[in-house]
């Protein structure tokens, strides 16, 4: 059984994590979110579940705004071609539903299944926002959490400069 939002705080209280959460109706894509986040603080991302030519799963979690380019982001980060994961496998190994995918969902993949790769500008953004296992509300904890709270579930963080 995948960990619920309640469990995840409860997780990131245990590791001495700081967050605030603000509910909002359920969104799906960048767009809804930003129309309906209002004044919500941090550098907010967008998430990619990809699975590539030989079978490895990424988690590919950059700022909102960036263009990543899926045939030339392969050599970004080492890997072969990628395409988007399916959604039975997105459940299967991070345990969220489409429009929730999230870095807080490695909690979920205790088999360290997936490689994490972020945007280099996280590591330096103080704070990022983003949805705690699911769409209905966006959590803020402080980018030096985000990568206490990776490291904690036995991933590891490669930094790649979007542009």
């Amino acid at each position: 059984m995948p960990a619920t939002s309640e469990m995840l705080f409860r997780h990131l209280k245990g590791l001495g994590i700081a967050t605030t959460t603000i509910s909002h109706p359920p969104v799906f894509t960048v767009e809804e979110a930003k129309a309906l986040r209002g004044t919500i603080p941090g550098f907010h991302v967008k998430n990619l579940f990809l699975k590539d030519k030989k079978g490895l799963l990424w988690l590919v979690v950059c700022e909102e705004e960036a263009t990543v380019d899926l045939k030339a982001l392969p050599a970004l980060i080492g890997s072969s071609r990628l395409s988007f994961g399916r959604v039975e496998l997105l459940r299967e190994v991070l345990g969220v539903e489409p429009g929730s995918v999230t870095p807080f969902a490695l909690i979920n993949d205790l088999q360290n299944r997936v490689k994490v790769v972020l945007d280099s500008r996280i590591a330096i953004a103080g704070a990022i926002s983003c949805h705690p296992l699911e769409n209905t509300c966006t959590t803020t904890i402080a980018s030096s959490d985000l990568m206490a709270f990776i490291q904690s579930t036995g991933h590891v963080a490669k930094l790649v400069d979007f542009g």
